[in-house]
């Protein structure tokens, strides 16, 4: 059985918590107090991942980490949502990248900066990040508006990767995606309906914290 550490906050932990879903695997959800510093902590990154984050999936004696390297590690071993020839591979490679580097990243950045910070956000900071944010997801919801999913007729771990932060809260972000980037919603309605998904505090550990700023 796969043990995955993470935590309900996280969409990155929620990624691969989807996937395993989908590809109707038993796992474990594993508890990170990430929000109190244990991924901080010397033990914790000697023991589990030097890099100081979450998620980290077990699969017997071997640690993975990185959201996208566990997610393509999955659908190798599984041969699913992998895409369907060399081509879409290398495709959804390329927009696993653009996922971590500027998707995921700055809309994580700028929900948990807005929810979750110590200190109350700093407006200029939240401007550019919103600018940052307005870029990539425009650059989405064009290349959604002329197929299904991100990549080829079928769902793939660039899907699972880029909808990661996308069922939380619109409170938790403030950052309206209904109405604006049309494309985007009626992906993540399909996505839905993958077998499998589920509302990410309804199956991931810990307890759900109101946004503070």
């Amino acid at each position: 059985m796969y043990r995955l550490h993470g935590f309900c906050q996280s969409g990155n932990t929620f990624k691969v918590a989807f996937m395993l879903r989908a590809l109707r695997q038993d796992w474990e959800p594993v508890f990170v107090d990430f929000m109190n510093g244990v991924t901080r902590t010397e033990p914790w990154r000697e023991q589990t991942n030097e890099m100081g984050e979450a998620p980290v999936l077990e699969d017997g004696a071997r640690l993975l980490t990185q959201s996208g390297a566990i997610l393509t590690y999955l659908a190798r071993k599984h041969g699913a949502f992998e895409g369907a020839d060399d081509d879409e591979k290398q495709d959804v490679l390329r927009w696993l990248l653009f996922d971590n580097h500027k998707f995921t990243s700055y809309f994580a950045t700028y929900r948990f900066m807005k929810s979750f910070g110590p200190s109350a956000p700093d407006a200029a900071v939240m401007g550019w990040l919103r600018g940052r944010l307005d870029n990539a997801f425009g650059i989405v919801d064009k290349h959604l508006a002329s197929r299904p999913y991100m990549v080829g007729k079928a769902p793939t771990i660039a899907d699972f990767s880029l909808c990661g932060y996308l069922f939380y809260p619109l409170e938790e972000s403030g950052y309206e995606l209904a109405g604006r980037y049309t494309h985007i919603d009626a992906w993540l309605g399909r996505l839905r309906a993958i077998p499998g998904w589920a509302f990410p505090y309804d199956i991931l550990p810990g307890e759900r914290i109101l946004p503070k700023w």
